[in-house]
């Protein structure tokens, strides 16, 4: 029985984000080209394509302190969305915590690693951020890990594979999506071609 109803919470969920993205590509198809009007537009769109503003959003990480991301604008920012039963996952983490102490100050880089806390597979939220500080620790990760409790983020940026990360530019625009593991080499050659 709880796995009938997990199995029809995970289509609900895919349905309502197939539904989100039918309706922007019909919102993007009515839209005139402010240009061909003659008036200038300044503010980009808020999607999830190259050049687009990324969803905004306000967690809270593992310390408890909160990060919003459009105040990180001003420095380019590695946007991973992560789970600690994930082996991609566990298989990049190194590398992100190399390329953070070797390159991220001197780069005006920051790495934010999105826990999809609601996927993680303990019972209790008290297990799950347990389970979390526990990765943390073994991996000795000094970037910020913030929790997405209710899957916001998560849904907003549309994660249906794991780790997916977001590149965005010191102008908070995104500029490359990646989907499965990075090394420290993609991770310096992705930053550097961010202005």
């Amino acid at each position: 029985m709880k796995k009938n109803i997990g199995l029809l919470v995970v289509v609900l969920l895919v349905a309502a984000m197939i539904g989100t993205y039918v309706k922007q590509q019909i919102d993007k198809d009515r839209e005139i080209d402010a240009a061909s009007l003659g008036k200038e537009t300044e503010q980009r769109e808020i999607g999830l394509k190259k050049g687009d503003t990324p969803p905004d959003f306000t967690l809270t990480t593992l310390d408890g302190e909160e990060v919003t991301l459009s105040d990180l604008r001003g420095k380019k920012v590695v946007l991973n969305f992560w789970a600690t039963w994930c082996p991609p996952c566990k298989a990049e983490m190194p590398h992100m915590q190399n390329y953070y102490d070797q390159y991220a100050k001197k780069e005006n880089v920051e790495i934010l690693a999105v826990n999809l806390t609601s996927a993680e597979r303990d019972v209790t939220e008290d297990a799950k951020i347990e389970t979390i500080k526990t990765f943390k620790d073994s991996y000795e990760l000094t970037f910020p890990i913030l929790l997405d409790k209710e899957n916001k983020a998560g849904f907003d940026y549309q994660i249906l594979t794991i780790p997916t990360t977001y590149f965005i530019d010191s102008n908070g625009h995104i500029q490359r999506t990646i989907q499965g593991p990075m090394d420290v080499d993609m991770l310096t050659n992705y930053v550097e071609a961010l202005d």
